[in-house]
């Protein structure tokens, strides 16, 4: 039996948070120092742990706020947690309990949570007996390729690589021809970002996906690297054509943004990049590298449909499928409602914009 929570309530020790979250193999959306980018970018954040009685952390959550538009409020999300024991019910309802407390003190109309758990009747169902509802919008792609990192390195050339022999031929091929090309691959650094910030523009462009601002990305560079993050920069002929932050906790470890120009495009070198990165993360002691983001769609319709087509998340899926990892859904995202009135509207809005 967990112990009881005595107390739950926004903390400042942000350290105790992190180790907790890393501990139980936590997001890193949970971190602080996610909450630290989001708050540079519009939203506000809180640490909200739940401690039993001699003071150690139990459960909890990092919670974002993003105020409405009028003073109509607060939206309160909670990305990829919270952390909890989800098989433990009077845990979770004493959390979120807390949650909902907070949640009202910032005037929110609504609870987003995008919890870290797999998509399963049986945690649908105990969402829904929490009193949420399956949400009209997501924030995080709720449908991935996560790669095992398990096995010993070998050589690149020799086909001995237990993760390199999980891959497809083809991307194995795809590899070796960048690096038979002359493609290299570094460790980029904050001077780098200028460069990545113009090829994520690029990309952008032919890809039509908004991008995130230079303002952004080195932000993200100053929280995250060298602690949790690395931006690798892959080049040809001493020209910078491709360039991705690739992240670590515990392990686990995601790619989260790449971006590429338009030179070399045909010597592969976001293969070599995606294999450098996976490297890096094996290095740090990963077992496993998310690739976070795929069409929302089952197995069996992304491998029917992935040759024809190409809107949205479609494009990479392809890319990413050759990799070697499984297809692994969340649960998606689920609303707590607070105030009924201004969640229809808000639900009315998403929906006209989507």
């Amino acid at each position: 039996m967990s112990p009881m929570v005595e107390k739950t309530e926004p903390s400042t020790n942000h350290a105790s948070w992190d180790l907790f979250v890393q501990a139980n193999r936590g997001h890193l959306l949970q971190l602080s120092r996610w909450g630290a980018l989001k708050q540079a970018f519009g939203w506000r954040y809180e640490v909200l742990p739940a401690v039993d009685q001699g003071g150690q952390i139990q459960s909890g959550a990092l919670l974002l706020f993003r105020k409405l538009p009028l003073g109509l409020g607060s939206i309160a999300y909670i990305p990829r947690g919270p952390v909890a024991d989800w098989s433990n019910p009077g845990q979770f309802e004493s959390l979120l309990a807390a949650i909902d407390k907070l949640a009202r003190q910032n005037r929110s109309i609504l609870l987003k949570i995008e919890p870290d758990i797999a998509d399963s009747p049986a945690n649908r169902q105990q969402l829904q007996v929490l009193a949420f509802r399956e949400s009209v919008q997501t924030v995080q792609p709720p449908n991935t390729i996560i790669i095992n990192l398990e096995g010993p390195e070998g050589d690149l050339e020799g086909d001995n690589d237990e993760v390199l022999m999980r891959m497809s031929s083809s991307t194995r091929r795809k590899i070796r021809v960048a690096y038979r090309s002359g493609i290299t691959v570094r460790e980029g650094e904050r001077g780098d970002l200028d460069t990545f910030c113009r090829m994520m523009q690029t990309t952008s462009e032919r890809n039509q996906f908004g991008a995130h601002s230079p303002a952004y990305f080195q932000t993200v560079y100053d929280h995250f690297v060298p602690e949790h993050a690395a931006l690798l920069m892959t080049s040809y002929q001493d020209e910078d054509v491709a360039g991705l932050f690739v992240f670590s906790l515990g392990h686990r470890s995601w790619y989260f943004y790449g971006a590429s120009s338009n030179t070399a495009r045909s010597l592969m070198p976001t293969y070599a990049l995606q294999w450098e990165a996976i490297r890096w993360a094996r290095r740090r002691g990963c077992l496993t590298y998310d690739l976070w983001g795929i069409p929302d769609a089952p197995e069996e319709t992304l491998e029917a449909q992935f040759k024809e087509r190409s809107d949205g998340l479609w494009g990479v899926y392809g890319f990413k499928r050759g990799f070697g990892g499984r297809v692994y859904r969340t649960v998606g995202a689920w609303d707590r409602v607070y105030n009924p009135l201004l969640y229809r509207l808000y639900t009315f809005f998403i929906r006209r914009m989507s």
